[in-house]
C-alpha cells in the first residue's frame, strides 16, 4: 500500500508521514514553502498544489495501476479578513488551494483507484466551518465544500471499492491552531472543550488508521473535536 500526503513537510501532515514510515508504508509527500527535513527528503516532492500540472505529475510518478493507494489530503492555507474588508484574489486563492488543491489530488489519483480497485481517501476539514468565526469567511468555505464534494465523489465510486471521508478536525496541538491563535485566546478555547484540552496528533492518526482500514464507511465526516459544537 502506498501512502500519499500533500502539505506533508509541517504540522499534521509531517506527523502522518513519519508515523507511516514508521510502520513500514511506502509514503510520498509534497510540500511548498516548507522544506522538509534532510533525513525525508527522498519522500517528497516539491508541488504547488494549485497548479494542475504539477499535481498531476506527482501522481503519476508515485503510483502505478498495480498499486492499493491512499491520498491523505492536508495541504492548506488560511486568509484572515471580514468580508468586508477582504481582498477577493487572496481570498479566492484559499479556496483554490484548500478545496480545489484537494479535488485536483482526487481527480488526478482516481484513474488509478479505479483501476486497482481499492482507493482511500481523506481530506481535513475544520470546525471553523462549523462555528462562524469571524475573519475566516474563506477558510470556512474551503474546508465546508469538502463535505458536499466528498458525498458526490463517494455514491460515484463506491461500488469500486473507493471510499473518501473528512476528518473534522477541533482545535489541536499544532498547525494553525498553535501558529496563528495568540495564548490568551487558546485559553479561552481550552474553555469551551468539554474535554478541556487540545486535540492530539496521535487521535488524528487513529483515525486517519480507521478510514483507511475500513470500507464501509464513505461519503461522511468525522468530528474529531472533544465533544466542541
Amino acid at each position: 500500500m502506498k501512502i500519499l500526503i500533500t502539505g506533508a513537510s509541517r504540522s499534521i501532515g509531517l506527523f502522518l508521514l513519519k508515523k507511516f514510515l514508521e510502520e513500514g508504508y511506502l509514503v510520498y509527500g509534497t510540500y511548498s514553502g516548507t522544506l522538509p527535513n534532510e533525513n525525508l527528503i527522498r519522500h517528497f516532492t516539491k508541488v504547488n498544489v494549485a497548479e494542475n500540472d504539477e499535481v498531476r505529475n506527482w501522481i503519476e510518478k508515485s503510483v502505478t495501476n498495480e498499486d492499493e493507494v491512499v491520498l491523505i489530503n492536508c495541504a492548506g492555507i488560511n486568509y484572515n479578513s471580514t468580508a468586508r474588508r477582504a481582498d477577493v484574489d487572496d481570498w479566492l486563492h484559499v479556496i483554490d488551494v484548500n478545496l480545489g488543491g484537494t479535488f485536483r489530488s482526487i481527480n488526478a489519483v482516481l484513474p488509478f483507484m479505479y483501476k486497482k480497485g481499492f482507493g482511500r481517501i481523506i481530506n481535513f476539514s475544520s470546525i471553523v466551518a462549523q462555528k462562524g468565526i469571524p475573519g475566516t469567511s474563506a477558510y470556512a468555505a474551503s474546508k465546508s465544500a469538502l463535505w458536499g464534494m466528498s458525498k458526490a465523489i463517494a455514491v460515484e465510486n463506491a461500488r469500486k471499492n473507493i471510499t473518501i471521508n473528512n476528518i473534522n478536525l477541533g482545535y489541536v496541538n499544532a498547525g494553525m491552531t498553535l501558529n496563528d491563535v495568540p495564548e490568551q485566546l487558546r485559553n479561552q478555547l481550552l474553555e469551551q472543550i468539554p474535554m478541556r484540552k487540545l486535540g492530539d496528533l496521535e487521535d488524528i492518526f487513529k483515525t486517519v488508521k480507521y478510514l483507511i482500514e475500513t470500507e464501509y464507511i464513505t461519503g461522511t465526516t468525522i468530528d474529531l473535536n472533544g465533544g466542541l459544537y
